[in-house]
């Protein structure tokens, strides 16, 4: 293999869908191997804009936008980074010769609900909630009966919580059928009813397929624990404390699902565990938000493993060196030009870092940035990483 020299025309280039904190991360790691780096996103100023070689600010859901950037940049990787993208313009573009990370059909199942439970549940056969389907709310209603209540409902497409709502009575089908389309993701009128379970905790597994010796590889890394308050992330840590059965049932869902989507990449499968159950529930087909940890716990971040995999090279191993744990600073209102106070306090404790991303406004919930602690166990990872995050005010 070859690579070259950034900006003076031989250089690998890879094209970065969507320009948040993750694409940052990965923008970087793709210029350490001395890739030329394009981020896209809908608004200037992005985070990964702000490292990149170049910039562009198009709307990905406008399929002729896209394929236009596409074929003007002509990547040797194309890496979607979030969920508002024209999935069909990215299977054209790979049937046309453009290689997509992990590949165009693993990112249109990871990015729809209803394809991805039966992808899970009905073609692999992963355990996974009770779940229908339900195309209005008279049909949302038997959907809830069938399942029973309380249940959830979550828009075909969405990301973030967006349009996932807690229904406890028939009585509230309607109008919480009519609030998740109202957030999703397009025009699409389906959802998802799921039976509603009591999570004890949630896990990542971080899941990665590679060139390795002439064929792909499928290999898992020690799993990410988190739980959230809402619907958002606010923090992660690993290891996970979680009992050795539990892992390795986790690991079996991971590698079973991903090697159904293919491709190469690493895939972030989120696993709920309630009680005895251990419960598929969703997979990202990039970096997943709560790995932003393994910047402090292992050897190799997930970052820094989809760009090796994009670019065809190899990650024989990965090591996990410290435990460690990861909170996010989060903004509390609307503003533009968000100044950060406390930043020096915060960095008085010995084995925590601080990543500001860089976002040009706020708004409520919005994730403006990360505290990373390490510690001699995950407890005390956990506790530095909630002390740090507390006095990290944005204004």
């Amino acid at each position: 293999m070859e690579f070259g020299t950034p900006l003076v025309g031989n250089a690998k280039r890879i094209m970065f869908l969507g320009s948040g904190e993750l694409g940052k991360e990965m923008v970087i790691e793709a210029q350490r191997l001395g890739m030329e780096t394009v981020a896209v996103d809908r608004y200037d100023l992005a985070p990964a804009m702000q490292v990149a070689h170049r910039k562009y600010v198009v709307n990905m859901l406008d399929g002729k936008a896209l394929r236009a950037l596409v074929l003007r940049e002509n990547p040797d990787a194309v890496v979607a980074e979030i969920e508002a993208i024209d999935t069909d313009a990215l299977i054209e573009l790979e049937e046309n010769g453009v290689r997509v990370i992990p590949n165009a059909r693993a990112v249109k199942t990871c990015m729809n609900r209803l394809e991805l439970r039966r992808t899970a549940a009905e073609k692999v056969g992963v355990p996974t909630t009770e779940y229908r389907f339900a195309e209005s709310a008279e049909e949302a209603e038997e959907a809830c009966k069938d399942v029973g209540l309380p249940c959830l409902l979550k828009p075909e497409m969405s990301s973030s919580g967006h349009g996932h709502v807690l229904v406890k009575s028939i009585d509230e089908v309607r109008n919480a059928y009519e609030e998740s389309v109202a957030h999703a993701r397009g025009k699409g009128k389906r959802v998802i009813v799921e039976e509603y379970v009591k999570v004890d905790t949630e896990l990542t597994v971080l899941t990665y397929r590679h060139n390795f010796r002439g064929s792909v590889e499928t290999r898992t890394l020690e799993p990410v624990e988190h739980k959230r308050p809402s619907y958002y992330y606010v923090e992660s840590w690993h290891p996970s404390k979680v009992s050795s059965e539990i892992k390795e049932r986790a690991k079996e869902y991971a590698v079973r699902v991903v090697e159904e989507l293919g491709g190469v990449g690493i895939f972030g499968v989120e696993i709920l565990v309630s009680g005895s159950r251990v419960l598929f529930n969703e997979v990202s087909p990039r970096p997943h938000d709560t790995g932003l940890v393994t910047m402090a716990s292992q050897d190799i971040s997930e970052f820094q493993i989809h760009v090796r995999a994009a670019a065809g090279l190899p990650i024989p191993s990965v090591k996990l060196v410290s435990p460690a744990a990861a909170h996010v600073i989060l903004a509390q209102g609307e503003t533009w030009a968000p100044t950060y106070l406390n930043l020096e306090k915060a960095l008085e404790i010995p084995g925590v870092q601080v990543r500001l991303f860089g976002k040009p406004s706020t708004y409520e919930k919005r994730r403006m940035g990360l505290v990373l602690a390490v510690g001699d166990n995950v407890d005390e990872a956990i506790e530095k990483a909630r002390k740090a995050s507390s006095m990290i005010l944005v204004k």
